[in-house]
Protein backbone atom coordinates (compact mmCIF):
# COMPACT_ATOMS: atom_id res chain seq x y z
CA UNK A 1 0.00 0.00 0.00
CA UNK A 2 1.11 3.50 -0.88
CA UNK A 3 3.66 4.51 1.79
CA UNK A 4 1.30 3.48 4.58
CA UNK A 5 2.66 2.07 7.86
CA UNK A 6 1.24 -1.15 9.27
CA UNK A 7 -1.93 -0.20 11.15
CA UNK A 8 -3.47 -2.30 13.93
CA UNK A 9 -3.04 -6.07 13.53
CA UNK A 10 -1.68 -6.29 17.09
CA UNK A 11 -2.52 -9.97 17.66
CA UNK A 12 -1.46 -10.95 14.17
CA UNK A 13 1.91 -9.21 14.53
CA UNK A 14 2.44 -10.97 17.83
CA UNK A 15 1.81 -14.39 16.25
CA UNK A 16 4.32 -13.73 13.45
CA UNK A 17 6.94 -12.35 15.86
CA UNK A 18 6.51 -15.31 18.23
CA UNK A 19 7.09 -17.67 15.30
CA UNK A 20 10.32 -15.80 14.54
CA UNK A 21 11.53 -16.04 18.15
CA UNK A 22 10.49 -19.67 18.64
CA UNK A 23 13.33 -22.24 19.02
CA UNK A 24 11.54 -24.74 16.74
CA UNK A 25 10.50 -24.91 13.11
CA UNK A 26 7.20 -23.09 12.51
CA UNK A 27 4.64 -23.30 9.72
CA UNK A 28 2.26 -20.34 9.89
CA UNK A 29 -0.92 -20.17 7.80
CA UNK A 30 -2.24 -16.68 6.99
CA UNK A 31 -5.80 -16.69 5.70
CA UNK A 32 -7.98 -13.77 4.65
CA UNK A 33 -10.03 -12.45 1.77
CA UNK A 34 -8.57 -10.75 -1.30
CA UNK A 35 -7.19 -7.23 -0.75
CA UNK A 36 -7.27 -7.46 3.06
CA UNK A 37 -3.50 -6.92 3.49
CA UNK A 38 -2.08 -10.40 4.13
CA UNK A 39 1.05 -9.91 2.01
CA UNK A 40 1.58 -6.40 3.40
CA UNK A 41 1.38 -7.74 6.97
CA UNK A 42 3.92 -10.54 6.42
CA UNK A 43 6.34 -8.29 4.53
CA UNK A 44 6.04 -5.53 7.14
CA UNK A 45 6.68 -7.80 10.15
CA UNK A 46 9.46 -9.78 8.43
CA UNK A 47 10.98 -6.82 6.58
CA UNK A 48 14.58 -7.61 5.59
CA UNK A 49 14.28 -11.14 6.99
CA UNK A 50 12.64 -13.05 4.09
CA UNK A 51 15.07 -15.50 2.49
CA UNK A 52 12.74 -16.76 -0.24
CA UNK A 53 9.35 -15.57 -1.45
CA UNK A 54 7.08 -16.62 -4.27
CA UNK A 55 3.56 -15.57 -5.22
CA UNK A 56 1.36 -17.90 -7.25
CA UNK A 57 0.17 -16.71 -10.64
CA UNK A 58 -3.60 -16.87 -11.23
CA UNK A 59 -4.67 -19.24 -14.04
CA UNK A 60 -1.07 -20.25 -14.80
CA UNK A 61 -0.13 -23.82 -15.74
CA UNK A 62 2.07 -26.05 -13.58
CA UNK A 63 4.95 -25.45 -16.01
CA UNK A 64 4.54 -21.66 -15.68
CA UNK A 65 4.36 -21.85 -11.88
CA UNK A 66 7.54 -23.97 -11.77
CA UNK A 67 9.32 -21.51 -14.07
CA UNK A 68 8.22 -18.64 -11.83
CA UNK A 69 9.55 -20.56 -8.80
CA UNK A 70 13.01 -20.94 -10.37
CA UNK A 71 13.09 -17.28 -11.49
CA UNK A 72 12.44 -16.23 -7.88
CA UNK A 73 15.11 -18.65 -6.66
CA UNK A 74 17.57 -17.05 -9.09
CA UNK A 75 16.56 -13.58 -7.84
CA UNK A 76 17.00 -14.43 -4.16
CA UNK A 77 20.32 -16.17 -4.84
CA UNK A 78 21.43 -13.11 -6.86
CA UNK A 79 22.08 -15.33 -9.86
CA UNK A 80 24.36 -17.76 -8.05
CA UNK A 81 21.81 -20.56 -8.23
CA UNK A 82 21.47 -22.26 -11.62
CA UNK A 83 18.14 -21.80 -13.43
CA UNK A 84 17.66 -25.49 -14.13
CA UNK A 85 13.99 -26.08 -14.86
CA UNK A 86 12.63 -28.67 -12.42
CA UNK A 87 10.55 -31.51 -13.79
CA UNK A 88 8.09 -31.40 -10.84
CA UNK A 89 7.46 -29.77 -7.46
CA UNK A 90 9.49 -32.39 -5.58
CA UNK A 91 12.56 -31.30 -7.51
CA UNK A 92 11.68 -27.60 -7.17
CA UNK A 93 11.56 -27.89 -3.37
CA UNK A 94 14.78 -29.92 -3.47
CA UNK A 95 16.42 -26.93 -5.21
CA UNK A 96 14.99 -24.62 -2.53
CA UNK A 97 16.47 -26.84 0.18
CA UNK A 98 19.91 -26.68 -1.46
CA UNK A 99 19.69 -22.87 -1.79
CA UNK A 100 18.73 -22.38 1.88
CA UNK A 101 21.52 -24.71 3.02
CA UNK A 102 24.03 -22.61 1.03
CA UNK A 103 23.05 -19.49 3.01
CA UNK A 104 24.49 -20.89 6.28
CA UNK A 105 22.36 -18.38 8.16
CA UNK A 106 22.52 -18.18 11.97
CA UNK A 107 19.21 -16.34 12.39
CA UNK A 108 15.91 -17.95 11.61
CA UNK A 109 15.26 -18.65 7.94
CA UNK A 110 12.01 -17.19 6.59
CA UNK A 111 10.22 -18.67 3.56
CA UNK A 112 7.04 -16.98 2.31
CA UNK A 113 4.72 -18.85 -0.07
CA UNK A 114 1.99 -16.42 -1.15
CA UNK A 115 -1.31 -17.24 -2.92
CA UNK A 116 -0.90 -20.94 -2.31
CA UNK A 117 -4.18 -21.91 -4.06
CA UNK A 118 -2.81 -20.45 -7.31
CA UNK A 119 0.50 -22.30 -6.93
CA UNK A 120 -1.29 -25.59 -6.31
CA UNK A 121 -2.88 -26.10 -9.72
CA UNK A 122 -5.06 -29.16 -10.38
CA UNK A 123 -3.06 -32.40 -10.05
CA UNK A 124 0.16 -30.41 -9.97
CA UNK A 125 1.68 -32.25 -7.01
CA UNK A 126 2.47 -28.94 -5.28
CA UNK A 127 1.16 -29.98 -1.85
CA UNK A 128 3.12 -33.24 -2.14
CA UNK A 129 6.25 -31.19 -2.85
CA UNK A 130 5.56 -28.86 0.09
CA UNK A 131 5.00 -31.89 2.37
CA UNK A 132 8.31 -33.36 1.19
CA UNK A 133 10.12 -30.04 1.85
CA UNK A 134 8.67 -29.72 5.35
CA UNK A 135 8.90 -33.33 6.53
CA UNK A 136 12.26 -34.25 5.02
CA UNK A 137 14.15 -31.04 5.81
CA UNK A 138 12.43 -27.90 7.18
CA UNK A 139 10.94 -29.51 10.31
CA UNK A 140 14.50 -29.99 11.68
CA UNK A 141 15.70 -26.46 10.80
CA UNK A 142 15.58 -23.04 12.42
CA UNK A 143 12.89 -21.85 9.99
CA UNK A 144 9.53 -20.11 9.60
CA UNK A 145 7.47 -21.13 6.57
CA UNK A 146 4.56 -18.74 6.02
CA UNK A 147 1.82 -19.99 3.71
CA UNK A 148 -0.77 -17.50 2.59
CA UNK A 149 -3.97 -17.60 0.55
CA UNK A 150 -7.11 -15.59 -0.20
CA UNK A 151 -9.29 -18.62 -0.88
CA UNK A 152 -9.86 -19.20 2.83
CA UNK A 153 -11.94 -22.37 2.51
CA UNK A 154 -9.37 -23.93 0.14
CA UNK A 155 -6.61 -23.13 2.63
CA UNK A 156 -8.52 -24.71 5.50
CA UNK A 157 -9.65 -27.77 3.54
CA UNK A 158 -6.46 -28.49 1.62
CA UNK A 159 -3.74 -27.35 4.03
CA UNK A 160 -4.96 -26.82 7.61
CA UNK A 161 -7.00 -30.06 7.50
CA UNK A 162 -4.69 -31.83 5.05
CA UNK A 163 -5.00 -35.60 5.36
CA UNK A 164 -1.56 -36.35 3.86
CA UNK A 165 1.95 -35.21 4.69
CA UNK A 166 0.85 -31.78 5.94
CA UNK A 167 -1.57 -33.24 8.52
CA UNK A 168 -1.19 -31.31 11.81
CA UNK A 169 1.90 -29.49 10.49
CA UNK A 170 0.47 -25.97 10.88
CA UNK A 171 1.96 -24.62 14.12
CA UNK A 172 0.23 -21.21 14.13
CA UNK A 173 -2.92 -20.11 12.37
CA UNK A 174 -3.76 -16.51 11.61
CA UNK A 175 -7.01 -15.17 10.09
CA UNK A 176 -6.85 -11.60 8.84
CA UNK A 177 -10.10 -9.63 8.78
CA UNK A 178 -10.92 -6.21 7.33
CA UNK A 179 -10.32 -3.20 9.59
CA UNK A 180 -13.00 -2.19 12.06
CA UNK A 181 -14.08 1.46 12.26
CA UNK A 182 -11.36 2.72 14.60
CA UNK A 183 -8.67 0.90 12.60
CA UNK A 184 -10.10 2.50 9.46
CA UNK A 185 -9.79 5.90 11.14
CA UNK A 186 -6.17 5.11 12.15
CA UNK A 187 -5.40 4.01 8.58
CA UNK A 188 -6.77 7.23 7.10
CA UNK A 189 -4.95 9.40 9.66
CA UNK A 190 -1.69 7.65 8.76
CA UNK A 191 -2.34 8.91 5.20
CA UNK A 192 -3.00 12.43 6.57
CA UNK A 193 -6.70 12.13 5.81
CA UNK A 194 -8.75 13.67 8.60
CA UNK A 195 -12.46 12.94 8.34
CA UNK A 196 -15.11 13.00 11.06
CA UNK A 197 -16.81 9.80 12.17
CA UNK A 198 -19.94 10.37 10.10
CA UNK A 199 -17.85 10.69 6.92
CA UNK A 200 -15.81 7.59 7.80
CA UNK A 201 -19.00 5.65 8.56
CA UNK A 202 -20.34 6.51 5.09
CA UNK A 203 -17.13 5.31 3.44
CA UNK A 204 -17.20 2.12 5.50
CA UNK A 205 -20.82 1.45 4.54
CA UNK A 206 -19.82 1.56 0.86
CA UNK A 207 -16.49 -0.28 0.86
CA UNK A 208 -15.99 -1.85 4.28
CA UNK A 209 -12.65 -2.01 6.05
CA UNK A 210 -10.59 -3.53 3.22
CA UNK A 211 -7.23 -1.71 3.30
CA UNK A 212 -6.66 -1.87 -0.47
CA UNK A 213 -10.00 -0.15 -1.06
CA UNK A 214 -9.44 2.45 1.66
CA UNK A 215 -6.04 3.23 0.13
CA UNK A 216 -7.89 4.89 -2.78
CA UNK A 217 -9.44 7.58 -0.54
CA UNK A 218 -8.06 11.05 -1.20
CA UNK A 219 -7.52 13.86 1.30
CA UNK A 220 -9.54 17.02 0.87
CA UNK A 221 -12.56 15.18 -0.54
CA UNK A 222 -15.79 14.34 1.28
CA UNK A 223 -17.05 10.77 1.64
CA UNK A 224 -19.54 11.41 -1.19
CA UNK A 225 -16.82 12.75 -3.50
CA UNK A 226 -14.55 9.80 -2.77
CA UNK A 227 -17.35 7.26 -3.28
CA UNK A 228 -18.22 8.93 -6.56
CA UNK A 229 -14.61 8.73 -7.78
CA UNK A 230 -13.73 5.24 -6.50
CA UNK A 231 -17.01 3.49 -7.27
CA UNK A 232 -18.67 5.27 -10.18
CA UNK A 233 -15.93 6.78 -12.34
CA UNK A 234 -14.71 4.59 -15.20
CA UNK A 235 -11.18 4.47 -13.78
CA UNK A 236 -12.25 3.92 -10.15
CA UNK A 237 -10.88 0.79 -8.44
CA UNK A 238 -14.33 -0.40 -7.34
CA UNK A 239 -16.04 0.38 -10.63
CA UNK A 240 -15.70 -3.28 -11.70
CA UNK A 241 -14.03 -5.00 -8.74
CA UNK A 242 -17.11 -7.20 -8.23
CA UNK A 243 -16.52 -9.03 -11.52
CA UNK A 244 -13.02 -10.02 -10.37
CA UNK A 245 -13.61 -10.53 -6.66
CA UNK A 246 -15.27 -13.94 -6.55
CA UNK A 247 -13.64 -15.46 -9.65
CA UNK A 248 -10.22 -14.75 -8.12
CA UNK A 249 -11.15 -16.69 -4.98
CA UNK A 250 -13.37 -19.58 -6.04
CA UNK A 251 -13.53 -22.11 -8.83
CA UNK A 252 -16.96 -22.08 -10.49
CA UNK A 253 -17.72 -18.78 -8.76
CA UNK A 254 -21.12 -18.39 -10.51
CA UNK A 255 -22.81 -20.23 -7.61
CA UNK A 256 -21.13 -17.95 -5.06
CA UNK A 257 -22.33 -14.85 -6.89
CA UNK A 258 -25.90 -16.26 -7.03
CA UNK A 259 -25.88 -16.64 -3.22
CA UNK A 260 -24.53 -13.11 -2.77
CA UNK A 261 -27.22 -11.69 -5.04
CA UNK A 262 -29.96 -13.64 -3.26
CA UNK A 263 -28.84 -12.38 0.15
CA UNK A 264 -28.55 -8.79 -1.12
CA UNK A 265 -32.34 -8.79 -1.60
CA UNK A 266 -33.28 -9.79 1.95
CA UNK A 267 -32.55 -7.53 4.88
CA UNK A 268 -33.39 -10.12 7.53
CA UNK A 269 -31.21 -12.78 5.91
CA UNK A 270 -32.17 -16.18 4.52
CA UNK A 271 -32.17 -19.76 5.75
CA UNK A 272 -30.28 -22.37 3.75
CA UNK A 273 -33.47 -23.66 2.11
CA UNK A 274 -34.52 -20.10 1.21
CA UNK A 275 -31.10 -19.49 -0.38
CA UNK A 276 -31.48 -22.66 -2.46
CA UNK A 277 -34.93 -21.55 -3.62
CA UNK A 278 -34.00 -17.91 -4.27
CA UNK A 279 -30.73 -18.60 -6.11
CA UNK A 280 -32.00 -21.79 -7.81
CA UNK A 281 -29.02 -23.80 -6.65
CA UNK A 282 -29.20 -27.59 -6.27
CA UNK A 283 -29.86 -29.13 -2.87
CA UNK A 284 -26.87 -31.07 -1.55
CA UNK A 285 -23.18 -30.87 -0.79
CA UNK A 286 -22.33 -28.40 -3.56
CA UNK A 287 -24.42 -25.65 -1.99
CA UNK A 288 -23.09 -26.47 1.47
CA UNK A 289 -19.54 -26.08 0.13
CA UNK A 290 -20.40 -22.70 -1.46
CA UNK A 291 -21.88 -21.40 1.81
CA UNK A 292 -18.87 -22.63 3.80
CA UNK A 293 -16.47 -20.94 1.38
CA UNK A 294 -18.34 -17.64 1.59
CA UNK A 295 -18.45 -17.89 5.39
CA UNK A 296 -14.73 -18.67 5.73
CA UNK A 297 -13.89 -15.77 3.41
CA UNK A 298 -15.99 -13.32 5.43
CA UNK A 299 -18.48 -12.35 2.72
CA UNK A 300 -21.49 -13.69 4.62
CA UNK A 301 -22.26 -14.43 8.26
CA UNK A 302 -24.50 -16.97 9.94
CA UNK A 303 -26.29 -16.69 13.23
CA UNK A 304 -28.77 -18.79 15.16
CA UNK A 305 -32.09 -17.04 15.78
CA UNK A 306 -32.98 -16.77 19.46
CA UNK A 307 -34.26 -20.10 20.77
CA UNK A 308 -34.01 -21.86 17.39
CA UNK A 309 -31.96 -24.83 16.19
CA UNK A 310 -29.16 -24.91 13.61
CA UNK A 311 -31.49 -25.68 10.69
CA UNK A 312 -33.14 -22.29 11.25
CA UNK A 313 -29.81 -20.43 10.98
CA UNK A 314 -29.98 -17.18 9.06
CA UNK A 315 -27.30 -16.19 6.56
CA UNK A 316 -26.67 -12.48 5.94
CA UNK A 317 -24.60 -10.65 3.37
CA UNK A 318 -21.94 -8.84 5.42
CA UNK A 319 -19.56 -7.68 2.70
CA UNK A 320 -20.26 -3.96 2.42
CA UNK A 321 -18.83 -3.53 -1.06
CA UNK A 322 -20.83 -6.41 -2.60
CA UNK A 323 -24.09 -5.00 -1.26
CA UNK A 324 -23.19 -1.48 -2.42
CA UNK A 325 -22.21 -2.73 -5.87
CA UNK A 326 -25.46 -4.65 -6.38
CA UNK A 327 -27.66 -1.84 -5.04
CA UNK A 328 -25.96 1.10 -6.75
CA UNK A 329 -22.82 0.67 -8.86
CA UNK A 330 -23.97 -2.10 -11.19
CA UNK A 331 -26.76 -0.13 -12.86
CA UNK A 332 -25.31 3.38 -12.56
CA UNK A 333 -21.73 3.08 -13.76
CA UNK A 334 -22.24 5.25 -16.86
CA UNK A 335 -24.28 8.03 -15.31
CA UNK A 336 -21.43 10.57 -15.21
CA UNK A 337 -20.19 12.92 -12.50
CA UNK A 338 -22.13 13.48 -9.31
CA UNK A 339 -24.16 10.27 -9.64
CA UNK A 340 -23.71 9.33 -5.98
CA UNK A 341 -24.98 12.71 -4.76
CA UNK A 342 -28.13 12.05 -6.82
CA UNK A 343 -28.54 8.45 -5.67
CA UNK A 344 -28.13 9.41 -2.01
CA UNK A 345 -31.42 11.33 -2.21
CA UNK A 346 -33.46 8.25 -3.13
CA UNK A 347 -35.56 5.80 -1.12
CA UNK A 348 -33.18 3.02 -2.21
CA UNK A 349 -30.40 4.90 -0.41
CA UNK A 350 -32.46 5.14 2.79
CA UNK A 351 -33.17 1.40 2.73
CA UNK A 352 -29.53 0.52 1.98
CA UNK A 353 -28.18 2.86 4.67
CA UNK A 354 -30.36 1.23 7.32
CA UNK A 355 -29.23 -2.28 6.34
CA UNK A 356 -25.56 -1.29 6.02
CA UNK A 357 -25.60 0.43 9.44
CA UNK A 358 -27.18 -2.66 11.03
CA UNK A 359 -24.47 -4.87 9.52
CA UNK A 360 -21.74 -2.59 10.83
CA UNK A 361 -23.28 -2.70 14.31
CA UNK A 362 -23.34 -6.53 14.17
CA UNK A 363 -19.63 -6.51 13.24
CA UNK A 364 -18.82 -4.23 16.18
CA UNK A 365 -20.34 -6.31 18.97
CA UNK A 366 -17.22 -6.04 21.21
CA UNK A 367 -17.49 -2.24 21.02
CA UNK A 368 -21.23 -2.35 21.80
CA UNK A 369 -20.69 -4.67 24.77
CA UNK A 370 -17.93 -2.42 26.06
CA UNK A 371 -20.17 0.64 25.77
CA UNK A 372 -22.90 -1.26 27.65
CA UNK A 373 -20.38 -2.12 30.39
CA UNK A 374 -20.91 -5.88 29.92
CA UNK A 375 -17.57 -6.93 28.40
CA UNK A 376 -16.97 -9.15 31.42
CA UNK A 377 -20.47 -10.69 31.40
CA UNK A 378 -20.96 -13.86 29.36
CA UNK A 379 -23.49 -13.18 26.62
CA UNK A 380 -24.64 -14.47 23.25
CA UNK A 381 -25.82 -12.41 20.31
CA UNK A 382 -28.67 -13.55 18.07
CA UNK A 383 -31.59 -12.31 16.02
CA UNK A 384 -35.30 -13.01 16.44
CA UNK A 385 -37.81 -13.53 13.69
CA UNK A 386 -41.44 -14.64 13.81
CA UNK A 387 -43.51 -14.86 10.69
CA UNK A 388 -46.81 -13.05 10.80
CA UNK A 389 -50.22 -14.47 9.90
CA UNK A 390 -53.82 -13.29 9.59
CA UNK A 391 -54.24 -13.16 13.36
CA UNK A 392 -50.99 -11.49 14.44
CA UNK A 393 -48.21 -9.37 13.01
CA UNK A 394 -44.74 -10.75 12.39
CA UNK A 395 -41.80 -9.74 14.55
CA UNK A 396 -38.19 -9.07 13.59
CA UNK A 397 -35.34 -8.07 15.91
CA UNK A 398 -31.91 -7.91 14.30
CA UNK A 399 -29.84 -7.97 17.47
CA UNK A 400 -30.51 -9.49 20.88
CA UNK A 401 -27.79 -9.71 23.49
CA UNK A 402 -28.76 -12.50 25.90
CA UNK A 403 -26.77 -12.11 29.12
CA UNK A 404 -25.98 -14.46 31.98
CA UNK A 405 -26.93 -11.75 34.49
CA UNK A 406 -30.60 -12.38 33.64
CA UNK A 407 -30.89 -9.49 31.17
CA UNK A 408 -31.63 -9.30 27.44
CA UNK A 409 -30.74 -6.17 25.47
CA UNK A 410 -33.09 -5.66 22.53
CA UNK A 411 -31.02 -3.50 20.18
CA UNK A 412 -32.72 -1.21 17.69
CA UNK A 413 -30.30 0.22 15.12
CA UNK A 414 -31.30 3.37 13.26
CA UNK A 415 -29.29 5.37 10.73
CA UNK A 416 -30.20 9.06 10.68
CA UNK A 417 -28.38 12.23 9.64
CA UNK A 418 -29.43 13.93 12.89
CA UNK A 419 -30.62 13.04 16.40
CA UNK A 420 -33.45 10.51 16.48
CA UNK A 421 -36.77 11.80 17.79
CA UNK A 422 -39.13 9.14 19.13
CA UNK A 423 -42.68 9.93 18.06
CA UNK A 424 -45.83 8.64 19.74
CA UNK A 425 -46.31 6.09 16.91
CA UNK A 426 -42.69 4.88 17.18
CA UNK A 427 -43.00 4.55 20.95
CA UNK A 428 -46.17 2.47 20.59
CA UNK A 429 -44.46 0.24 18.01
CA UNK A 430 -41.40 -0.30 20.23
CA UNK A 431 -43.50 -1.13 23.30
CA UNK A 432 -45.50 -3.61 21.22
CA UNK A 433 -42.28 -5.18 19.94
CA UNK A 434 -40.98 -5.71 23.49
CA UNK A 435 -44.32 -7.15 24.60
CA UNK A 436 -44.52 -9.49 21.58
CA UNK A 437 -40.97 -10.68 22.13
CA UNK A 438 -41.56 -11.47 25.81
CA UNK A 439 -44.66 -13.42 24.93
CA UNK A 440 -43.14 -15.28 21.95
CA UNK A 441 -39.81 -16.06 23.64
CA UNK A 442 -41.51 -16.92 26.96
CA UNK A 443 -38.68 -15.24 28.83
CA UNK A 444 -38.72 -13.86 32.36
CA UNK A 445 -35.46 -12.00 31.91
CA UNK A 446 -35.22 -8.23 32.32
CA UNK A 447 -35.54 -6.50 28.93
CA UNK A 448 -33.46 -3.38 28.24
CA UNK A 449 -34.34 -1.51 25.06
CA UNK A 450 -31.07 -0.30 23.59
CA UNK A 451 -31.06 2.25 20.78
CA UNK A 452 -27.96 2.50 18.56
CA UNK A 453 -28.01 5.55 16.29
CA UNK A 454 -25.59 7.80 14.45
CA UNK A 455 -26.07 11.04 16.42
CA UNK A 456 -27.98 9.93 19.49
CA UNK A 457 -31.47 10.26 20.89
CA UNK A 458 -33.44 13.44 21.52
CA UNK A 459 -35.04 13.12 24.93
CA UNK A 460 -38.77 13.73 25.09
CA UNK A 461 -41.82 12.38 26.90
CA UNK A 462 -41.93 9.31 24.63
CA UNK A 463 -38.41 8.17 25.52
CA UNK A 464 -39.04 8.17 29.28
CA UNK A 465 -39.46 4.66 30.62
CA UNK A 466 -38.98 3.22 27.13
CA UNK A 467 -35.36 3.56 25.97
CA UNK A 468 -33.05 2.23 28.68
CA UNK A 469 -29.73 2.86 26.92
CA UNK A 470 -28.85 5.04 23.92
CA UNK A 471 -25.55 4.48 22.09
CA UNK A 472 -24.17 6.42 19.13
CA UNK A 473 -21.74 5.79 16.29
CA UNK A 474 -19.01 7.16 18.60
CA UNK A 475 -19.35 3.96 20.63
CA UNK A 476 -18.75 1.90 17.47
CA UNK A 477 -15.39 3.67 17.09
CA UNK A 478 -14.28 2.48 20.54
CA UNK A 479 -11.15 0.38 20.98
CA UNK A 480 -11.67 -3.15 22.26
CA UNK A 481 -8.88 -2.93 24.84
Amino acid sequence: MKNTPLIGRIEERKILEQALQSPKAEMVSVIGRRRVGKTFLVRSVYEGRIDFEITGIQHATRKEQLRNFMIQLANFSKGSFPQTEPKDWLEAFHFLTKFLEMKQKKEKIVVFLDELPWLSTHRSGFLKGLSFFWNSWAVNQNIVVVICGSAASWMIRKVVHHKGGLHNRITRRLTLKPFNLVETEDFLKAKNINLDHYQILHLYMAMGGVPHYLDEIEAGKSAAQNINQICFSENGLLHDEFSKLYSALFESSEAHVKVIRALAKKRKGLTRSEIVEESRLPEGGGTTKVLEELLHSGFISMNYPFGKKKKHSLYRLTDEYSLFYIRFIENNRSEGKGVWQELSQTQTYTSWAGYAFESICLKHLPQIKKALGISGVYSTASSFYKKGNEEEEGLQIDLLIDRKDHVINICEMKFYSAEVTITKAMATELRQKISNFKESAKTRKQIFLTLITTFGLKQNKHTLGLVDIALTMEDLFGREN
